[in-house]
């Protein structure tokens, strides 16, 4: 019995670890958005391309007249979703 709970607990661990690192990921691109971070360093390049695939659904979901609003509205809600989502199943998986 002992040996089930600690497999989920350690799915939920790995689940959670999960969303914090594609939120991390959308923040970073975030983040070099605004600093105006070189976009032909591969480091600027992975961030973007790596955060456009995970934001697909969200980042070009609003229409604010500023672009760094844009930005930060349609990635930063990608960012927010998947950690409440990923946190949320990995606390569900912890219960049982």
């Amino acid at each position: 019995m002992s040996s089930q709970r600690n497999r989920t607990s350690q799915a939920g661990t790995i689940i959670a670890r999960a969303a914090d690192i594609v939120a991390a990921i959308i923040l970073l691109w975030i983040l070099m958005y605004l600093l105006d971070a070189n976009p032909a360093n591969d480091l600027v390049q992975f961030a973007h391309d790596a955060s456009r695939w995970l934001a697909g659904w969200s980042h070009d979901l609003f229409t604010f007249d500023a672009e760094w609003a844009r930005v930060v509205a349609g990635y930063g809600l990608a960012a927010v979703v998947y950690l409440l989502i990923g946190h949320a199943v990995a606390g569900r998986i912890r219960r049982y």
